[in-house]
Parts: C-alpha cells; structure tokens; sequence
C-alpha cells in the first residue's frame, strides 16, 4: 500500500497526468491543432498552432494561437526588452484566472529580455514565452499559448503544472 502511494507522485504518473490535462483541454474546447503556420496571419478562432522542433529542442506539447497581430512597423530582435501583460490559467475546467493585464491587477507590467534563457538582467526562463514573442514579433500582439511544465517558468517545471497563457505584447524597448 505504501508503494502505491508513492509511485503516484512519480514524475512519469505527473506527466502522464500533464499530457492527459493538455488533451483533455483541447478536446473539451474542441480546438483545431493545425502544424504549419496560417498564411497571410488568418488564424481561425479555435487554430491552435502545434510548435514543432526549435532553437531550444523539441517541445513537449506548446500550442500558439494568434489572437491580433500587431503593429508590424517594429519587430522583435534578440536582446531586446519586452514589455508584456498576460492572463494565467490551469487546464482544469472551472480553472481560476490570475490576471496581470492592467494596472489594476498589478502595477507594472512584466518586462524581459528577448531570446536569453540564462545571463544577466531581466531574463525570463519560460522556453513556451520566448517561442510566442518569436511568433508574435511585433508590440500590441496578442497570443494564446498552452505551456507545458517543461517549457513553463522554473515553478511550473517543479509541480509538473501546464497553464495557458494570454499574452499581450505591450512594447519593446
């Protein structure tokens, strides 16, 4: 009895119960997983992009769904500091949301450097937000994104918990 007890706190059961949510929620939202990018940006409104292979290795599982594309004038380069605002939710049904979309939620927004991982300064070590502000590329974009624990924030890897995330590009500096 007591080894049944543990080996349901086992990393691969902690997984397998991840990849079941992120199922879960795509069938229970009835989203459309396509797995190349929508020409000309016309994303319909349940296009969940599969990201495939990247620059940090495979992905377990990252969708990207483009709400609004930005304005197109400034892109994103490497090194630059992005100035976002986002929503956060579990995959569970009924799922609260922290919200850190507007002054009234939190008084400043959450800036980051683009594209390093690990370094000085103001780095964000979510592999799942550097690839959407790859994808988005350009301030006043917003995405849609479901993270897996792997590619989430440091907290998010340690409780094997996958959130979506709306993201809202404010500016880049």
């Amino acid at each position: 009895m007591l080894i049944a007890g543990c080996s349901a706190n086992t990393y691969s059961s902690l997984r397998s119960r991840e990849d079941g949510l992120i199922g879960s929620f795509i069938h229970r939202n009835q989203l459309n997983i396509i797995y190349e990018l929508p020409e000309n940006d016309v994303w319909g409104e349940k296009d969940y992009y599969k990201v495939p292979k990247g620059r940090y290795g495979n992905y377990d599982d990252l969708y990207f769904h483009l709400i609004r594309r930005g304005d197109s004038t400034r892109e994103v380069k490497i090194n630059d500091i992005v100035v976002t605002r986002y929503k956060k939710f579990q995959l569970e049904e009924g799922a609260d949301t922290l919200s850190y979309w507007n002054t009234n939620d939190t008084p400043a927004p959450f800036e980051f450097v683009y594209g390093p991982v690990s370094g000085s300064g103001k780095i964000c070590e979510s592999i799942g937000w550097q690839e959407a502000i790859r994808l988005m590329k350009y301030p006043d974009s917003q995405c849609e994104i479901i993270v897996p624990s792997k590619q989430g924030f440091n907290e998010d890897e340690m409780s094997v918990t996958p959130y979506v995330y709306i993201i809202w590009l404010k500016q880049v500096k």
